[in-house]
């Protein structure tokens, strides 16, 4: 009985502290000193806070660097391509790219690295998968840094990102990318950084 009273008081001391940090994360995301003045987008509503909250504090430099470079950057205007990011080991993917059938996406996630992905023009579809029903269809590659999965399209959170909005997938966010929307207009203009995740 004892024992059991003692593993209560300890679940209960770890949902206090996870409230804590979710109110503390939230009140620090709408606070915007993480943006270092990169105002012109927005982080998509799926964007898991407590996530981005740790790993920003954990790697702080690094994101500092991202949005330090995106606010001085004419993202419209920079050649499509892969740009080193000045003082740092990131680079920047810009890609000029269309949505396409669902059928024709691959699924992925990382381990290593954390996906920052900011739409610059048009509407980007994305998928986020099941976890319980998703089976792994290939298996970790360290070289790439990617799995890939099967999984239930009736299951999975269809999302379309828009110009001026960004999210960034956590080694916990099975995701794809590049989902054929319902637009007219299907060509895209994204700017992708590979972050370094933090264990």
């Amino acid at each position: 009985m004892k024992r059991l009273f003692t593993v209560v008081l300890l679940m209960l001391a770890f949902t206090v502290s996870m409230t804590a940090q979710t109110k503390e994360a939230r009140q620090w995301m709408k606070q915007g000193e993480w943006r270092c003045g990169f105002t012109t987008a927005k982080a998509h509503k799926t964007l898991d806070v407590d996530q981005f909250y740790v790993q920003y504090h954990k790697n702080e430099a690094q994101w500092q660097t991202l949005f330090n470079w995106l606010k001085s950057t004419d993202l419209l205007a920079i050649p499509a391509g892969r740009h080193p990011i000045p003082n740092s080991t990131l680079v920047a993917s810009v890609e000029d790219s269309e949505n396409g059938p669902l059928d024709k996406r691959d699924t992925e996630s990382h381990r290593k690295k954390i996906d920052f992905q900011l739409v610059v023009k048009g509407t980007e579809g994305f998928a986020l998968l099941d976890h319980e029903l998703s089976t792994i269809k290939k298996e970790y590659d360290e070289r790439k840094d990617v799995m890939r999965y099967n999984y239930v399209p009736e299951k999975t959170n269809f999302f379309n990102v828009k110009q001026g909005q960004f999210v960034i997938f956590f080694p916990t966010d099975w995701h794809i990318a590049k989902v054929l929307t319902k637009k007219k207009d299907q060509n895209i203009r994204v700017i992708v950084v590979k972050m370094d995740y933090m264990e």
